[in-house]
């Protein structure tokens, strides 16, 4: 179409990890889902919400997510201001690029991380750029000063699973002229966060979701942590509704149950850690895990022999093409039972 924006026209679109239509016939350890279902409390909270004729759903959600905000204000240690909801951390991406980067403006990321970035880029029309790793999974060649509009820090990494260390992280945000905006979406699964630097520097953005730690992907729920003006710029440009009822019932009850959070968490970390001492003796090079996955290499660095092996079986992990990436495979953690049928295959596919 003539009229349509050539960088939409040129663009390729974001290609989620695949999801079986038959998926109770796999076991599925492709898109980092959790394993175990949400907190009782969240399923309760729906049905409330819900109600016996569903008689709630005709009218409009609270536009502004307040009590959700309260809620995970009061348990990260923030006023209400400092936090914002969304239709998953998807939606603060995108809303921060529209915020901070016009057209032609720079917007960067590390390779690799979460591919999405520069999708949700390329619509804006921003100007991308690219930092890759070094061996020890530090920034190779970051300036002394960054100039662009935004920088994406995804931290623990996916695919990789390692995560930055908090000064570095620090230093990071000492160096960036625009903002950084520190993607969180699987700290539940490590041992630190970054939070606290919210409140050292102004430049600096922390985004969650609930779709991995909490279980709820179905849903489609993120939040994010800023100053009050970032928040502020982001509320101006999100959708007016962007919450339905029952997410935000969801949303609020899962929050609320820090406990379950923790009892899930920890059986994930407990396979995780199990998993990789058994991928170990198989010869397989790991990267040292702070998420619900693991990114696990075969003696012969061929990733996708093992893929294909793994899939002929109805076991489904992610495979990647690109180069610095295709050594390997991005394994989620299911149940204990789940990876030892796992371990199995891997061991007869040698």
């Amino acid at each position: 179409m003539s009229c349509l924006r050539p960088n939409i026209a040129q663009m390729a679109g974001y290609v989620p990890g695949y999801q079986p239509p038959d998926s109770e016939a796999w076991i599925k350890l492709n898109t980092n889902e959790n394993p175990y279902p949400p907190s009782p409390q969240v399923v309760e909270a729906i049905r409330q919400e819900l109600g016996e004729l569903g008689d709630s759903l005709r009218m409009y959600p609270d536009a502004g997510s307040v009590q959700v905000r309260r809620t995970a204000a009061t348990l990260f240690g923030f006023e209400p201001s400092w936090v914002i909801t969304a239709n998953g951390s998807d939606e603060l991406l995108n809303n921060l690029i529209r915020a901070f980067a016009g057209e032609g403006e720079e917007v960067a990321y590390i390779h690799p991380s979460y591919s999405y970035y520069a999708t949700l880029a390329q619509i804006q029309g921003a100007k991308i750029r690219t930092f890759g790793l070094t061996a020890d999974y530090r920034i190779a060649d970051f300036p002394s000063r960054y100039e662009g509009k935004l920088f994406f820090l995804t931290s623990p990494n996916a695919p990789l699973g390692f995560t930055f260390p908090l000064d570095y992280v620090a230093n990071i945000a000492r160096r960036c002229a625009g903002m950084l905006v520190v993607d969180e979406a699987y700290v539940d699964f490590a041992e630190a966060n970054a939070l606290e630097l919210v409140k050292e520097f102004d430049n600096v953005v922390v985004t969650r979701t609930f779709s991995k730690s909490y279980s709820l992907a179905g849903m489609r729920l993120g939040l994010a942590v800023a100053r009050p003006e970032v928040i502020q710029a982001l509320d101006k440009i999100r959708d007016h509704y962007h919450l339905d009822r029952l997410a935000l019932a969801a949303a609020g009850a899962a929050l609320r149950d820090q406990a379950y959070l923790r009892e899930t968490v920890g059986r994930i970390r407990d396979t995780r850690a199990w998993f990789s001492t058994e991928l170990g003796a198989l010869g397989y090079a790991l990267v040292d895990s702070q998420t619900n996955f693991v990114f696990a290499s075969p003696p012969d660095r061929n990733g996708k022999r093992v893929y294909e092996g793994l899939y002929a079986r109805k076991i489904l992990v992610r495979y990647f093409s690109d180069p610095l990436l295709a050594h390997g495979l991005r394994i989620t953690i299911g149940t204990r039972q789940e990876m030892e049928q796992t371990l199995a295959v891997l061991k007869e596919l040698g």
